[in-house]
This record gives C-alpha cells, structure tokens and sequence, in this order.
C-alpha cells in the first residue's frame, strides 16, 4: 500500500514556508506518496499552488469537522510539524503512525532566562522537520524552501510606479511583535542615505507604519504595505534586487527565492534556528544583529514593547553597515 502522508502546520507565513522542504521530499523521495496538508484558512494561500502536495484540508474553527474530514481519507502516516493542543487531537483521533517535531522548549527558555544560548542546537528548524521522515529513508536534497505563487497573483511591474519598473529594493518593515521589527526612524534614517527605488512590504496592520516612513522621504520609496496580498507580495520579493527584512515571514518567503537578503534580529536570535534557509546559496544571507547585549534574547516570540525599555537590540543597528549592504554589488 502506497503512503498516504498527513502534515499538520496550521500556522503561520513563515513556519509554513519552513516545512515546504519536508512537503517535496515526502512527495519526491517517498514512493507512490500522496501527500496533504492541514493548516489554517488564514494560510492557505501560502500553500495552494505547492505542485507537490496532492490536498490541503483547511481548518476554521471547528476542529471537529476537520477531523470527521481527515478519518474519511484513511492516512497511513501523520506528521505533526505543529505540536500543539490542536494537533494532538488530531492524532489522538486518527490513531496513526505519527511522528511529531520537537519544540526544544526546555532549550529555548534557558536561552531566553539563564542566556545558555549553547544548550541550543546547531541545526536548522528545517532540518529538525525533516527528522520526522526518517522512516522513509529520505535525504536532504538541499533545494532549500519552495514558495509558488499563483498566476493570478504575479505582479506586472507595470503597475508599480515608473520609477521602480526597471528594478528596486524590498524592505519588509512587519513582524509579529513590535521587538522583532526595526523601528521606522532608524528604517527612516537608512532610507535619507539611500538613492535606489525600494518597496516598502509589509500586511495591512503595517500600513500606518509604511505610510508614516513614506511620508518622509521621497518618490524612491514606494509603500506596498496592506496594498498586496500574501502572494503578490511574495511576487515583489521574487523580483526585487536584495531584500531587507525583520524575522517574519516574507524572510523566508526571500529565503525561497534565494534572494539576497539582509535580516535584522531583535528579541530573537538567529540561534533558534530560523534564520534564512539557502543551503544551495548560504552567502547570500546576511545577519544584522547588536551582539553581546545580556539581555538578548528575552523571548522566543516576541513582546509589544522592550521589557527593558531601552529597546538597544534594534536601536543599536549600525545604519552605515545596513548602508554598505545596500550599496555593495551582487
């Protein structure tokens, strides 16, 4: 009997984005295997053009349905790559061979209150996902992250301003939490310094922000904020030049592209193992981060406000060096 393979990840951009490895090597090197995929209605969109997964069941808020839905497809293996109340209930139900991905959260909250960020593994989240097809004999293929986007949401660059048609640089300015994101005078204070067209990116509860940062500058910045959706602002970051970004989302949507990219790190650390995935092109990912603050990390996720109130993690980024990123050649 061929394997009929269950990936749970209900959320969200990025940590999807993050399991698209484990999606292409379950369909790719598993024989006969027809993969599917569960996760939130939210991010569906993130997954609906993937040509490897065979079906995606959405989950709303009635986890029962979803359940009902999933026994009547008659899975032969579970893998939880979400490992949280919900997905336990899933497994719980469908009694399956499972294997479930470990949050290592022991590791992280001695990180984040004792600083033994060395108690963390030195592996990669993507990797740690893929220790869950280990049955199967399968091997990294080292193709890094997929991200397809729908034909319907490819953007004509013509719909950009002219100034920015014939090429511009991405910054995505959003994040989760507020400790995540570069806050918007010191994006400000890069941008005065910087002549090249650049799109601000970011979802529709970065819009004041985006608008707030275009407004002090001029016409080489363009504010795409809340202006796209997921896919098509996945489409500007395939066809931008370099790709400036907090740890979010559209990070490792840049990370699937390849795409050079210059990543700022605030409460979290690039040590949790989420930092850009291109195993094929690892140069082109570059950390920007204030090294040596005792304070770092203080969460895993994230919080609305500095719990120190000196928020150094990211009002310390060097400008000039976020500068001589931008200016240097590809």
């Amino acid at each position: 009997m061929a394997p009929k393979i269950l990936i749970i990840r209900f959320s969200s951009i990025g940590d999807i984005v993050l399991t698209t490895p484990v999606i292409r090597i379950a369909k790719q090197q598993v024989e006969g295997a027809e993969v599917h995929l569960v996760t939130k209605k939210v991010f569906y969109p993130v997954v609906e053009a993937n040509s490897y997964l065979d079906k995606v069941h959405v989950l709303n808020d009635d986890l029962n349905t979803v359940i009902k839905a999933l026994k009547e497809e008659r899975f032969t293996h579970l893998i939880d790559l979400h490992n949280n109340l919900r997905s336990r209930k899933i497994k719980k139900a469908l009694k399956l061979p499972t294997k479930s991905f470990t949050k290592l959260n022991i590791e992280k909250w001695l990180a984040v209150n004792f600083k033994q960020i060395h108690k963390l593994p030195n592996i990669h989240i993507v990797d740690r996902y893929l220790e869950t097809l280990s049955e199967f004999n399968v091997k990294n293929d080292q193709k890094g992250l997929d991200y397809f986007i729908p034909e319907k949401d490819r953007v004509d660059l013509k719909k950009l301003p002219q100034t920015h048609q014939n090429g511009y640089l991405a910054w995505v300015i959003g994040g989760s939490y507020t400790t995540k994101m570069l806050p918007s005078d010191k994006v400000v204070e890069v941008l005065r310094r910087i002549e090249k067209p650049v799109v601000l990116l970011g979802g529709p509860e970065d819009a004041e922000n985006g608008k707030l940062i275009a407004g002090k500058l001029g016409s080489n910045v363009f504010d795409a904020c809340g202006k796209f959706n997921i896919n098509q602002s996945a489409s500007l970051v395939k066809q931008a030049s370099k790709v400036l970004s907090n740890d979010t989302g559209l990070m490792h949507v840049a990370a699937a592209f390849n795409k050079p990219t210059l990543s700022f790190w605030g409460n979290t650390i690039p040590e949790f193992g989420m930092y850009p995935y291109m195993p094929q092109h690892p140069e082109r990912s570059t950390i920007m981060q204030v090294a040596d603050l005792r304070c770092r990390p203080c969460s895993k996720l994230g919080y609305k406000k500095c719990p120190k109130k000196h928020f150094y993690c990211m009002k310390l980024i060097d400008a000039d060096k976020v500068v001589e990123w931008v200016s240097a050649k590809l």
